[in-house]
């Protein structure tokens, strides 16, 4: 299900240039051959991490961009980012195994014009790309409603995930530490200071209300396995 009415953006039967951003091989291959379905896509490339993405984006800008937000090289958020910076007509359509509740918002706010949950059927990937091609935002039926009940000033539902309530960074922190990665690690992914790093794993347990390191990773690592 989608929102807000599509203006074409572009000529019909024009060559799409989609760059993939994804670090699983099997998924980006299985994107490939979805891709390959329709005959005026070109797939420029597919990219492991942020900084290669953001290499093939400045050498051929693509049309769209399929990003997932768990990468394993850069944030997915912070590249979504630097994307729509570099060319501002560029669409871009998130892709996650992560609940929508707590990231479709925030791919909105970056730049993205849609989000799609890995876990939906291909023809809804399809009909995904076509939306925000066309001009449109991309979002499941409950998502919208969501957005629409926010806009309207209507109570949102209790039901949000503690975990909603953490910074974008912060969220990326608390996904690398349920990953397993040391504060050095993270500092090293996210490039910030070890001591930056401190600072937002203080501020997820103070925002999650766990008492210990143990508990945060305790936490942060059953959130990750569910997020799979």
């Amino acid at each position: 299900m989608t929102v807000l009415a599509p203006q074409p953006v572009q000529p019909e039967n024009a060559t799409i240039r989609v760059l993939i951003v994804e670090d699983h091989p099997i998924v980006s291959q299985g994107y490939l051959h979805l891709l390959g379905t329709r005959p005026n896509f070109e797939v420029l490339g597919i990219a492991e991490g942020a900084a290669e993405a953001l290499r093939i984006a400045t050498e051929t800008p693509p049309d769209l961009a399929l990003v997932d937000l768990s990468l394993s090289q850069g944030s997915g958020l912070e590249l979504i980012r630097a994307l729509r910076q570099l060319r501002d007509s560029m669409k871009v359509l998130a892709v996650s195994a992560h609940d929508d509740r707590l990231f479709a918002e925030r791919v909105l706010r970056a730049g993205a014009s849609g989000f799609v949950n890995k876990q939906c059927a291909t023809q809804d990937l399809l009909r995904a790309i076509d939306r925000v091609l066309e001009g449109g935002v991309h979002l499941n039926e409950e998502m919208s409603q969501r957005m629409l009940t926010s806009i309207s000033g209507v109570p949102k539902p209790n039901d949000e995930s503690p975990v909603q309530k953490l910074s974008n960074r912060e969220l990326e922190a608390f996904e690398m530490i349920g990953q397993g990665l040391t504060t050095r690690e993270i500092a090293h992914r996210m490039t910030v200071s070890p001591k930056t790093v401190e600072r937002y794993r203080e501020n997820i347990k103070n925002k999650l209300k766990l008492e210990s390191a143990i508990e945060l990773v305790r936490t942060s690592t059953q959130w990750v396995l569910e997020n799979r």
